[in-house]
C-alpha cells in the first residue's frame, strides 16, 4: 500500500516548511447616514478604481474592493488589510462602510449605480461586463458583499513536496495537478466553512420587496432564515439558472478550462434574446452562458494573476495554476476588517489538510451529493437535526464537523512544532468552542440574530451601529505617516496612469471588443 501523504509530509523536516502565501479581497457597501446605498461617485481621495492596486470596486460604484498584497503570515496580512481600511475611512466623510454582507437598504435595481472605470477600452470593458450582470440577473444580487481569500504555497515547498512524492512532471504541471487535489477535497468539506464562518442569517426588506421567498419575519424591516447559516450563498444571493446547467468540471486543469470555455462560447437564448446592444450602448459582451471567466460563481477558484488584456483561461492554460481562491466567505461582522486571525489561521490548516488528504476524482453522483450538502447548511445549517450525506449514509452535521476537527488535530500540532507557538492548535481550538455538545451553537450566523435580539435593532440598523463602531475605531487608530504617504502616492499614480491610458486610446471600443472577443 502506498505511503500515505499525511506520512510522507510528517517526514519533512521543519527547515522544510516556509509556511504559506496569503492574501485577501474584502468588499464592502459605501452607505450614506441613514443606511441607504451611496449615490456618491467612487472618492478621488481614494484613487483610480481602473489602476490602483489595493482600492477599487466590484459590481457597484458603491461596493468597494480593498485589495491586499501577497503576505507571508496572517498578522501581515490583517494588518495591511486594517491599513487600507484605516485610509478608506479617513476619506469617507460622512458616508459608513457597511460592515455585512447582505446589503443595506436599498431601492430596487435603479437605486444601485454601476462602477464606471473611465473612458479607456479597458476601462469600456469592465463597465459593460457589469451591464451584462445587470440584464442578465438584475443588480440586486450584485450589492452584495464577501471576502475572498486567497491562499498558496511557495516553490520551495512544492519541489520539496514534489521530490518526496517521486513525482516526474514539470513543476506548473506538478503544481496545477496539486491544487486540484485540494480543489476535489474542499469541494467535499466546503458545507464546515458555511457552518463556522457563515454570517448573514438576516437581510434587509427592501432586498426582497416583491419577491417570493420562505425568510421568517424578523420585524417590519427584516428578514432571516431560522436556521440559515448564510442567506449570500443560498438561493437569494449568487445563483442564477443559466449556470445551474454548466457542469464546470473540477478534477483537472484541462477539463476546468474547456468546460469554461465552451460555456463562454455558448449561446444561451434569453441572453441572445437581449442582444449585446441597446442603440449605441453596448450592455452585454456577449450572448453567451457567461461573458468571461468571472461571471461563473463558485465557492473556489484556481487563479493564475493575469496580464492586462490577458483572459483568465489564457493565463492558467499557459503559466498554470499560481494560487486558491476562497470565495464563500460571508464578512465577518463583528470585525472591523471583515476578517479575523482564528479564522485566517483555520483556513490555512483546512487548506493544507485539503492538499494532505487522498483526492480521488469527482463523479456526477458525488458532485451532487456534494452540493446537496452545501446547500443544506448554508440553508438550514444551525439546525441541530441536520444530517450531511457522506459515504451513502446520513450523520449529523455537528458529528460530521468533530471529525474533520479531528483529522486536523495531528497536523495543527505538527505545523505548531516547526513554527513554535500554539496558532494552529488555538485556531483548531477556536472553531471547535462553536459546536459544544450540550448548548446552542454560537457560531456567527446565530450571534449575528442574537446580537439583533438584544439590541432590539433589525438588520439595517444593527449593522448600521456595528459600522459605526468600526468607523470610529479605525480612524481613532489613524496611519502613520510613512504608511499615509504611501497611499496617497498610490492615489496620485493611479489617476495619472488612467488618464496617461485614455489619452493614448485611439481604437475604438466596438473594434476592440471583436479583438478581444477573438483572443
Amino acid at each position: 500500500m502506498a505511503e500515505s501523504r499525511h506520512s510522507v509530509f510528517r517526514q519533512f523536516a521543519a527547515s522544510d516548511w516556509r509556511g504559506f502565501l496569503k492574501g485577501v479581497e474584502k468588499e464592502g457597501l459605501r452607505v450614506d447616514r441613514n443606511g441607504f446605498i451611496a449615490q456618491t461617485p467612487h472618492p478621488e481621495a481614494l484613487g483610480s478604481t481602473l489602476t490602483h492596486p489595493r482600492i477599487t470596486t466590484d459590481y457597484s460604484e458603491a461596493l468597494l474592493e480593498l485589495i491586499t498584497p501577497v503576505c507571508s503570515s496572517t498578522g501581515e496580512m490583517l494588518e495591511s488589510l486594517r491599513n487600507i481600511h484605516r485610509f478608506v475611512q479617513q476619506n469617507l466623510g460622512d458616508e459608513v462602510f457597511w460592515a455585512a454582507s447582505m446589503p443595506c437598504e436599498l431601492d430596487g435595481d435603479a437605486s444601485i449605480p454601476i462602477a464606471e472605470y473611465g473612458s479607456s477600452n479597458i476601462g469600456r470593458l469592465k463597465h459593460v461586463y457589469r451591464q451584462g450582470l445587470a440584464v442578465r440577473y438584475g443588480r440586486m444580487m450584485q450589492s452584495i458583499a464577501g471576502a475572498h481569500y486567497n491562499l498558496s504555497l511557495p516553490d520551495s515547498f512544492w519541489q520539496t513536496w514534489q521530490a518526496a512524492l517521486g513525482n516526474g512532471q514539470s513543476l506548473k504541471d506538478f503544481k496545477s495537478d496539486e491544487y486540484f487535489w485540494l480543489i476535489r477535497n474542499f469541494r467535499r468539506r466546503s458545507w464546515l466553512l458555511m457552518l463556522l464562518f457563515g454570517a448573514s442569517p438576516a437581510l434587509d426588506a427592501s432586498f426582497v420587496a416583491g419577491v417570493n421567498h420562505d425568510l421568517s419575519r424578523f420585524d417590519n424591516r427584516t428578514w432571516y432564515g431560522e436556521s440559515a447559516t448564510s442567506l449570500r450563498m443560498g438561493d437569494l444571493g449568487y445563483h442564477n439558472n443559466a449556470q445551474a446547467s454548466l457542469n464546470i468540471c473540477f478534477n483537472e486543469l484541462s477539463t476546468y478550462t474547456q468546460t469554461l470555455d465552451r460555456a463562454i462560447h455558448t449561446p444561451w437564448p434569453a441572453y441572445e434574446t437581449i442582444g449585446t446592444r441597446r442603440g449605441d450602448e453596448f450592455i452585454q459582451i456577449n450572448t453567451s452562458v457567461l461573458q468571461i471567466e468571472n461571471e461563473y460563481y463558485s465557492a473556489v477558484r484556481p487563479k493564475r494573476t493575469t496580464e492586462r488584456e490577458e483572459k483568465p483561461i489564457q493565463a492558467l492554460e499557459t503559466r498554470g495554476v499560481e494560487y486558491i481562491e476562497v470565495r464563500c466567505l460571508d464578512l465577518d461582522p463583528f470585525s472591523p476588517v471583515g476578517v479575523n486571525q482564528s479564522q485566517i489561521d483555520f483556513l490555512d490548516l483546512f487548506l493544507l489538510d485539503c492538499l494532505l488528504t487522498d483526492s480521488p476524482r469527482i463523479g456526477d453522483a458525488e458532485c451532487e451529493r456534494l452540493d446537496d450538502n452545501y446547500k443544506d447548511v448554508v440553508a438550514k445549517g444551525r439546525n441541530r437535526e441536520l444530517t450531511l450525506c457522506r459515504g451513502g449514509t446520513r450523520v449529523p452535521v455537528g458529528e460530521a464537523a468533530a471529525e474533520v476537527f479531528d483529522q486536523l488535530e495531528p497536523l495543527a500540532d505538527l505545523l505548531d512544532s516547526w513554527n513554535g507557538g500554539e496558532t494552529y492548535r488555538s485556531a483548531l481550538a477556536a472553531q471547535r468552542r462553536k459546536l459544544p455538545e450540550n448548548a446552542s451553537w454560537p457560531v456567527p450566523s446565530s450571534e449575528v440574530v442574537e446580537a439583533m435580539q438584544q439590541s432590539g435593532l433589525g438588520h439595517r440598523d444593527w449593522v448600521m451601529e456595528q459600522s459605526r463602531q468600526h468607523q470610529q475605531v479605525l480612524r481613532e487608530e489613524g496611519l502613520d505617516a510613512d504608511v499615509l504617504a504611501a497611499f496617497r502616492t498610490m492615489t496620485t499614480e493611479s489617476l495619472a496612469e488612467q488618464k496617461a491610458m485614455e489619452d493614448a486610446e485611439n481604437q475604438p471600443f466596438g473594434d476592440f471588443l471583436e479583438q478581444y472577443l477573438k483572443s
